[in-house]
């Protein structure tokens, strides 16, 4: 299973969850770089492609949830 696909199963608030955990990292990241400290460079874009994964699919999540309240 892709990435992605891992995420679609869970719910809205493991993916929020999820998502402060990766700011969190982004975070840590920054100040590494920052301090001299950055030993992987890819790993900015990695974090960054996932908090996008991951807000893509709550938002996806939240239009159907609302697609359905509305029929």
């Amino acid at each position: 299973m892709s990435a992605a696909a891992d995420l679609r199963n869970k719910s809205v608030q493991e993916l929020q969850d999820e998502l402060v955990e990766l700011r969190r990292e982004q975070f840590n990241l920054r100040m590494a770089q920052a301090g001299g400290q950055m030993g992987q460079h890819t790993e900015h874009g990695r974090v960054r492609r996932q908090i996008a994964r991951v807000k893509t699919i709550i938002a996806e999540q939240q239009r159907t949830a609302s697609a359905e309240a509305g029929e």
